[in-house]
C-alpha cells in the first residue's frame, strides 16, 4: 500500500466511521476499485482505533466523568458502564464464532455492496421512529438490542452507527443519546479487536508501518469532524435522508462490478 492509498483510506474510514454509510463498505469499496490489497484485517483495524480516539477526544468530558464515576463507585457510572459491556457481548459472540466467516466477506465485494443497500433499508425506517423519540438513557434490555444491531454490523456494508442509532430510535431513545450510547460502546468493541490484532501489528515491517500511522493520523483527525457533523445533523431528526446515499453508492457499486 502506497502512502496516498493509506492517506486515502485513511480519510475515508474517519469520515464514514461516524455518518451512517459504513466504513467497513466504503474501505471495501475504495480498496477494490483501487485494486489496493491486504492481507487479513489488520489495516482496518489500526484505523478503526485511530477513529476509537476520535471517540475519546470528542466526548472527552463524558468519558473522564464516566471513568472517575467507574473508579469511584458511583452508582449512575456504574450502571452506564454496565450497559456498554452488556451491548458489546452480541458483537463479541459472533466473533468468536463466525471470525473467519467474517474476515471472508471483506473479500467478496459483492456482499458489500448488497449490505451497503440493506443499510439504506435500516436508515429508512428511522423516518418514522426518529421524530417521536425524546426517551433518555437505554435500560438494560434496550442495552441488548442496540449490542444486537452492533453485532449485525460487523457485516462489511451494514453501518455500525446507522444500525444501532436506529435501533435506539425505534425503543424511543432520543437521537443525540442514542449517538452517545453507540459511540462510546465503539470503544469497547474496537479495544476488543485491537487486542486480538496485537500478534498481527507486531510482526508489520518498518515498510507498512509508515502507511498504516498516515492512515491512522488521516482517520482521526476527519473522525472528529464527522462525529462533529453528525451530531449536528441527528439534531435535525433527518437521519433517513443518508439511505439515499448508500442506496446510490451500493447500486453503482453493483453495476461497476458487473461492468469491470
Amino acid at each position: 500500500m502506497s502512502t496516498l492509498e493509506a492517506l486515502l483510506l485513511g480519510l475515508v474510514q474517519g469520515l464514514t466511521e461516524f455518518l451512517p454509510v459504513s466504513s467497513s463498505g466504503h474501505l471495501v469499496l475504495v480498496e477494490t476499485v483501487l485494486d489496493v490489497h491486504q492481507d487479513g484485517m489488520l489495516f482496518e483495524i489500526v484505523v478503526h482505533v485511530a477513529t476509537l480516539v476520535s471517540v475519546l477526544i470528542f466526548y472527552r468530558q463524558r468519558v473522564t466523568r464516566l471513568v472517575v464515576g467507574v473508579l469511584r463507585g458511583r452508582g449512575e457510572e456504574l450502571r452506564y458502564a454496565a450497559k456498554l459491556v452488556v451491548a458489546t457481548l452480541p458483537a463479541v459472540a459472533v466473533v468468536l464464532v463466525f471470525g473467519h466467516f467474517l474476515e471472508s466477506l471483506f473479500d467478496a465485494p459483492w456482499s458489500t455492496g448488497w449490505f451497503l443497500i440493506a443499510t439504506g433499508g435500516i436508515l429508512w425506517t428511522t423516518r418514522r421512529t426518529a421524530p417521536a423519540a425524546f426517551g433518555g438513557e437505554p435500560s438494560f434490555a434496550q442495552a441488548l438490542v442496540i449490542g444486537c444491531a452492533q453485532a449485525v454490523a460487523i457485516f462489511p456494508g451494514i453501518s455500525r452507527s446507522g444500525a444501532t442509532v436506529a435501533a435506539g430510535l425505534a425503543m424511543g431513545i432520543a437521537p443525540t443519546v442514542a449517538a452517545e450510547f453507540s459511540f462510546l460502546m465503539s470503544v469497547l468493541a474496537i479495544t476488543g479487536a485491537a487486542v486480538r490484532s496485537i500478534p498481527e501489528l507486531a510482526a508489520v515491517s518498518p515498510d507498512d508501518f509508515g502507511a498504516l500511522a498516515i492512515g491512522a493520523g488521516a482517520a482521526l483527525f476527519s473522525g472528529i469532524a464527522a462525529i462533529w457533523l453528525f451530531v449536528r445533523l441527528l439534531r435535525g431528526r433527518v437521519f433517513y435522508r443518508f439511505a439515499y446515499y448508500v442506496w446510490a453508492v451500493g447500486a453503482a457499486f453493483l453495476i461497476w462490478l458487473v461492468a469491470r
